[in-house]
């Protein structure tokens, strides 16, 4: 019997088996940013402790980062203090920083794969549940809270339990203008945001093989959503294109040394799995959230559930979601104006989605509508970068979106982009909780960068391709 991805790097990873379940298990990469590693490296400070491997520890700064202006000081207060106690912990501690000055800054989960740092077979941490992003490289990456970043500073190890594994396999192929984001959410809408506890989810078949690193990676950056501890998928040729000559991957015979056992460590033809859950891709449609998890979710152009349809404890949550989001069962999200639209984060703030979107507008001559306001934030300076080479950012901005600076924006509202009051918005990013975007009312529709660029130019959620058509080539994540 052969063995899942899963096993193989947890064993290999393996420092000590404690007998009781529990394994001290060693991080190859740790990721390091802002909003979870001051507490955890006063801990150190106190103990008089140094970072055990620090060439194994890289750190950017991603949440407070204003998309505005990075001059310094910031206006805001909190981000201020929080970048200058970065600064200095990675200069005592003798961490790699990629700071704004570098120009190599950006959300953590889009650097990581765009200096090559991610790779496959990896164990990776990051005090950021979204570490399962990383999972598309065919990587263990997991997101670990405060007391774990001190202990992966301080051994680079963490101590964690076995997961099982889930295989999720999408055979078929995607019509036009559903993406990666819509095949996620419909996962999530079928399995349920506690569906994935207790589980590692690998991702398979015929609509992962043929997903971009870029889709592959918005996949697995919404799996912890589904209440997985994390999301991968098995590394093939497109993974390696997509490594090769970035500055950390290997070169030479060490590059051919590396491919070799990158396909060694993917799951096996008769590995055993805990769970298989086969899906229809031709099934699944573009889907946008309409409560407060992410589970909550329609089709684009569906209506929106009836609680007495539901189980109690269904029916219960449903209520709720309806209070919060002031909106009805029965209806249509197309019913409700939007008064934010906001494409970016870790989820979908690379290249290909600005591009995707930029193809739209140009194609069709769109323009947001008025009275919404729209921002287009990429994930990383390098992102930006190559948009505004392309000439992309005066297409956003024609169109009437806001083109910022690199960060993590809108998605959590650790910086000044932030939702006002009952504001309603369509959202690029991974979560619709309560207050999530900065509000303690503001609500939050979630949804792909194409839909979120439809709901800008129709004032509503619509379907993208009543707006835009079809386009000709498959489309981005």
């Amino acid at each position: 019997m052969g063995s899942t991805l899963y096993d193989k790097v947890f064993d290999l990873h393996t420092v000590r088996d404690y007998g009781d379940g529990r394994c001290q298990l060693f991080i190859g990469l740790h990721l390091v940013h802002e909003a979870t590693s001051p507490q955890a490296f006063a801990m150190l400070g106190e103990r008089g402790l140094s970072v055990a491997m620090p060439e194994r520890n890289v750190a950017t700064a991603d949440h407070v980062i204003p998309t505005d202006t990075v001059a310094r000081p910031f206006l805001d207060q909190l981000g201020e203090d929080m970048l200058t106690r970065l600064e200095e912990n990675t200069r005592d501690f003798g961490l790699r920083f990629l700071s704004p000055d570098s120009g190599q800054y950006g959300i953590v989960h889009v650097i990581g794969p765009e200096q090559g740092l991610t790779q496959p077979g990896m164990t990776i941490a990051c005090g950021d549940s979204h570490t399962s992003t990383h999972g598309a490289f065919g990587a263990v990456a997991l997101g670990i809270g405060t007391s774990q970043v001190r202990d992966v500073l301080a051994t680079q190890t963490v101590t964690m339990n076995r997961l099982k594994v889930r295989r999720i396999q999408i055979d078929g192929q995607l019509t036009p203008g559903v993406t990666a984001k819509d095949v996620i959410l419909h996962v999530i809408h079928e399995l349920g945001v506690v569906g994935g506890v207790g589980y590692a989810y690998e991702f398979a078949g015929e609509v992962i093989d043929a997903m971009s690193m870029d889709e592959r990676m918005t996949i697995c950056n919404m799996a912890v959503e589904g209440g997985a501890r994390c999301g991968y998928v098995n590394p093939d040729d497109t993974t390696f294109e997509f490594l090769k000559g970035r500055p950390a991957v290997p070169t030479g015979e060490a590059w051919d040394r590396a491919v070799a056992w990158w396909r060694s460590i993917a799951s096996d033809a008769d590995a055993a799995y805990d769970d298989v859950v086969v899906m229809d891709g031709a099934t699944i449609r573009p889907m946008v959230t309409w409560g407060i998890n992410p589970g909550q979710s329609v089709p684009v152009d569906g209506l929106l559930p009836l609680p007495e349809n539901a189980a109690p404890e269904v029916a219960a949550s449903y209520n709720e979601a309806y209070d919060y989001m002031d909106m009805k069962p029965g209806t249509s999200l197309g019913d409700y104006p939007i008064d934010v639209a906001f494409i970016g984060s870790c989820t979908n703030g690379r290249l290909s989605d600005f591009l995707e979107v930029a193809d739209a507008l140009k194609r069709t001559g769109a323009r947001v509508s008025p009275g919404v306001r729209a921002l287009a934030v990429p994930g990383s300076n390098a992102v930006r970068e190559e948009l505004v080479r392309l000439g992309v950012d005066k297409v956003l901005q024609e169109a009437g979106f806001e083109f910022r600076l690199a960060g993590c924006s809108m998605c959590l509202a650790m910086n000044p982009d932030k939702l006002v009051g009952r504001e309603l918005a369509a959202s690029s990013s991974n979560r619709n909780f309560k207050g999530r975007q900065g509000s303690p009312t503001g609500r939050t529709m979630i949804m792909s960068p194409l839909a979120v660029a439809a709901a800008a130019v129709n004032g509503s959620v619509c379907d993208p391709t009543a707006v835009f058509g079809a386009a000709d080539a498959p489309l981005a994540s």
